[in-house]
């Protein structure tokens, strides 16, 4: 009786997961499923949807076929910030996969053949830094809503 309570502990701690993001002081933006320090700025938290919530079929269908990740790193700062603003705006659920070692480094190496920042990986394919023409391309044919709204894209 006691090992299914503790099960049942674990599975609704899990549900109520936050993910925080912050500035430090040096202004690199964090973004942690750990609470920010005391010395953070510009703090928000959410606790995710179900993923697909609210999604069209052809944007469910997307995700679960071509998801998305953009590799990133705390030094990257106005690219980095540009590539999360058109996925945000174009309202495509990713996975961001911030440089903070040996072994992130060696996949995006292994992926890119570089150690550049952005990089968006789409499905298989992936394009090396940011330019909005070719990852909108690359989103568009993995059939991802043109915006948010599901209007025509920026």
């Amino acid at each position: 009786m006691h090992r299914l309570a503790l099960i049942l502990l674990l599975a609704c701690a899990g549900a109520d997961a936050q993910t925080y993001r912050w500035t430090d002081p040096a202004g690199r933006t964090v973004i942690s499923d750990a609470p920010p320090p005391s010395t953070a700025k510009n703090l928000s938290a959410s606790t995710p949807a179900e993923p697909g919530a609210g999604m069209s079929y052809a944007a469910r269908r997307a995700m679960e076929n071509f998801p998305v990740t953009l590799y990133t790193a705390p030094n990257c700062q106005s690219e980095c910030s540009q590539a999360r603003d058109l996925l945000k705006q174009r309202g495509v659920p990713h996975t961001e996969k911030s440089l903070q070692n040996e072994a992130d480094l060696a996949e995006l190496k292994a992926l890119s053949g570089d150690a550049s920042v952005p990089v968006l990986k789409v499905g298989r394919q992936h394009f090396r830094g940011y330019a909005a023409a070719p990852w909108h391309d690359l989103l568009d044919l993995a059939g991802y809503p043109k915006s948010a709204a599901g209007g025509s894209r920026p």
